[in-house]
């Protein structure tokens, strides 16, 4: 009955996942694309401690889900410091230097 429950649990995060990658893919602005990796990489960490429940072997997959948030959260600062340097050198094109 509880695998049940937890299979049920982690087909309702799959559907939510692929409501975020709609937006990854379609965001019409970068912080909606960023946003959605982000909120993506947290589901899977969440699909992560779900599959160690399943297993029975909880203690192994919660620090594969720490280390895969870690590398998600650094990789989504990342991300926006690019895209903030990108849109500042833009703006610097546009405006010609001005401040």
């Amino acid at each position: 009955m509880a695998e049940r429950l937890i299979l049920s649990i982690a087909i309702a995060l799959i559907l939510l996942v692929l409501v975020s990658l709609y937006r990854l893919i379609f965001g019409p602005t970068i912080l909606d694309r960023i946003l959605g990796a982000n909120v993506i990489g947290t589901k899977t960490t969440v699909l992560l401690l779900l599959i160690g429940i399943l297993y029975g072997d909880l203690g192994m997959f919660v620090d594969i889900a720490v280390a895969y948030a870690l590398l998600n959260f650094i990789a989504i600062l990342g991300a926006s410091k690019f895209f903030i340097r990108k849109r500042d050198d833009f703006q610097d094109e546009v405006t010609g230097g001005e401040s």
